[in-house]
């Protein structure tokens, strides 16, 4: 496990965060990104020769499109995109504005898809590409509401499998569509039923299994999700 090696997309704080720290206490080497300098990411990695940091922003190509050339063609195990946010607070596709709708998409669905065309040649064949989308983002399972978040977690859902069947099938990377649960974090807030360190121990144990070439929308304990 020790030469395993991560980069993880969207790791400054939350579930990103705890990824990086129970990875890295599992013994893989992390690589994780932020898009700005934060004390909490910043810290962990000065106390750990484990975890390297470097800025990313899914919405800015010119920020990870010189990653390719910095990082060894086949050289991670895994690579996770984490970032994504919930959008304007109203929800609601009959109030939301082009600049509401384009932030949620481009942030949730547009950037994370596009990173992952760019980077997928990082990965080794074998490896695991990872996206952390949610139980919100199936239509098998949907109560409505939450509109604009649902809508950009399904559609990163039909992306990621696009770009497993075009891409990565051939070359024997699983991709994995994760739900942490419902977590408490900035995003999940105080109420949710999760824990970060629960969620992020039962991730790693989803993303430490070996799996066949598939595209897979799984919970965090490891069940299979209806899409």
């Amino acid at each position: 496990m020790a030469d395993r090696k991560a980069l993880i997309i969207g790791a400054s704080r939350g579930i990103g965060l705890g990824l990086t720290r129970e990875l890295a206490g599992r013994g893989w080497h992390v690589t994780a990104s932020q898009r700005s300098e934060g004390a909490e990411l910043g810290g962990l990695a000065a106390e750990s020769t484990a975890i390297d940091t470097i800025r990313v922003d899914v919405t800015e190509p010119e920020s990870y499109e010189g990653l390719s050339g910095s990082m060894k063609p086949g050289s991670l195990d895994l690579l996770l995109v984490n970032a994504g946010i919930t959008g304007a607070k109203h929800q609601s596709t009959q109030q939301a504005t082009s600049d509401e709708v384009a932030h949620v998409m481009m942030t949730n669905t547009v950037g994370p898809l596009r990173l992952a065309h760019q980077l997928l040649p990082l990965v080794k064949d074998g490896g695991t590409l990872a996206f952390m989308t949610s139980q919100m983002g199936s239509i098998a399972d949907s109560s409505g509401g939450y509109e604009l978040y649902r809508m950009s977690k399904a559609a990163q859902n039909i992306l990621a499998r696009g770009l497993f069947e075009q891409f990565a099938r051939q070359r024997d990377i699983a991709v994995l569509s994760l739900h942490p649960g419902w977590v408490q974090t900035d995003m999940g807030g105080v109420s949710a039923t999760l824990t970060v360190s629960e969620s992020v121990k039962g991730l790693a144990d989803v993303l430490k299994t070996p799996r066949k070439p598939d595209h897979l929308f799984l919970s965090y304990d490891g069940s299979q999700l209806p899409w």
